[in-house]
């Protein structure tokens, strides 16, 4: 019961392969209290309503890119769990250019514009609203997901790589204000490829799938492993970890090359 007595905001749980659906199972389960939110179209699929349902949460839809919205939601969600936030975990991310089938190098630049509004100022927007609103206790942690072509080139994940490279950017310069403001700490995990409904949506993704299985001397992290790995970020076992892009991965990010990819 690592989270008890804790309150937060879940982003992104859209089905049962997401990892943010999973963090919310175990935040449940480590006794935490939470608000699940995702955008209204979204929520139209109704799964969310199972997982509302078993960890005995609300749900309250908000688009990430409408101001408006997010107020809304931080608002309510300190009204409905009875004080200030703990947590929020941000898994947010969608690409408009990958799901029209645009290739990195035809990019279609307003569609560039709203995958990055989407994927990466959303979270600034989430901690701007947190903070103006004095919404977040004391130490409490603000978790988003990345992924590692941030920093290396991954060709079909098209400009998802630029989103999560401000991601990552955003994490460290907002980590700072809030840490000097509130103890709120501040970090990015880059999870190796898993298995979710968005990350099917990637050309090649069964490819890069199994090169990093056989390049990782543990293997992929699994969306469970994901999810354990962020209830440790929320808890007070790591109140002074800040500002870190944290490589969730199996060892991938620093093996330069496996028996395994050699042999193949």
């Amino acid at each position: 019961m690592i989270l008890k007595g804790k309150r937060g905001i879940i982003f992104g749980a859209l089905d049962e392969k997401s990892i943010a659906w999973k963090v919310a199972e175990q935040a449940h389960a480590e006794g935490a209290v939470f608000v699940l939110t995702n955008a209204p179209i979204a929520l139209r699929m109704g799964a969310i309503n199972k997982l509302a349902e078993a960890t005995n949460s609300q749900i309250i839809g908000a688009d990430v890119t409408k101001n408006e919205d997010i107020e809304n939601l931080i608002t309510q969600s300190v009204e409905i769990l009875g004080g200030k936030l703990d947590f929020v975990l941000h898994s947010v991310g969608m690409s408009v250019n990958i799901r029209k089938g645009r290739h990195y190098t035809d990019l279609d630049y307003e569609n560039m514009h709203r995958t990055l509004d989407i994927s990466a100022i959303s979270f600034h927007r989430v901690m701007q609203t947190c903070m103006k609103q004095d919404a977040m206790n004391e130490w409490g942690s603000i978790v988003t997901l990345s992924y590692i072509a941030a920093q290396r080139v991954f060709p079909d994940y098209n400009e998802m790589a630029e989103a999560k490279s401000m991601l990552e950017s955003i994490t460290r310069s907002f980590g700072y204000h809030f840490g000097k403001l509130k103890k709120v700490r501040v970090n990015s995990i880059s999870q190796s490829p898993t298995k979710t409904t968005a990350g099917g949506g990637v050309k090649g993704f069964d490819g890069f799938f199994d090169y990093a299985e056989k390049m990782s001397p543990l293997g992929n992290a699994s969306s469970e492993d994901c999810a354990s790995y962020v209830i440790t970020l929320f808890s007070d076992y790591t109140r002074m970890v800040t500002m870190q892009n944290l490589f969730h991965d199996g060892g991938f990010s620093y093996t330069g090359v496996s028996q395994e990819v050699v042999s193949s």
